[in-house]
C-alpha cells in the first residue's frame, strides 16, 4: 500500500512539472500574436474552428504540448531529422520566440475546440 502511494505521488509531481512547462504562455498576447500570424489560414471570419482549407489544421482547442512541440519543429525545418518540413509554416514559425509560442500554445489551448479523440475497434 505504502510502495502504491509513492509511486502515485511520483507519478503526479512528474506530471505537474512536466505540464507546468507548457502553462507558462500569456493568453493575451497569444491572441494578439495569433490574430497578427495565423488567421490568415487557421480563422475564417475570425473563427479558430474553420480553417481557411480542410486540411489546414483546427488550432482552437488543441493541447499545448502538442502547439509547442508542432512550432518548435517547423522552427527546425529541414536542419533536423525531427523537423517538419512545410515552407509556409517553416518561415512563419521561424521569426516566433520561444515566449511567442508559449503564447501562442496558451491562447488557443484555452479555445473551446471540436478536436476528438478517435477510437478505433479491432476487428
Amino acid at each position: 500500500m505504502n510502495k502504491t502511494l509513492t509511486s502515485l505521488a511520483i507519478a503526479a509531481l512528474a506530471l505537474a512539472f512536466a505540464s507546468s512547462a507548457f502553462a507558462g504562455g500569456d493568453v493575451a498576447r497569444g491572441r494578439a500574436k495569433a490574430e497578427q500570424v495565423c488567421t490568415a489560414c487557421h480563422a475564417t471570419g475570425g473563427d479558430w474552428n474553420k480553417p481557411l482549407q480542410p486540411e489546414y489544421p483546427k488550432l482552437a482547442g488543441q493541447h499545448a504540448d502538442y502547439l509547442v512541440t508542432a512550432l518548435n519543429e517547423y522552427k527546425q525545418g529541414d536542419k533536423s531529422m525531427i523537423g517538419r518540413k512545410n515552407p509556409i509554416m517553416a518561415g512563419q514559425a521561424a521569426a516566433l520566440t520561444a515566449t511567442e509560442i508559449q503564447d501562442l500554445a496558451a491562447f488557443f489551448s484555452g479555445l473551446p475546440g471540436q478536436l476528438y479523440i478517435k477510437h478505433h475497434t479491432q476487428k
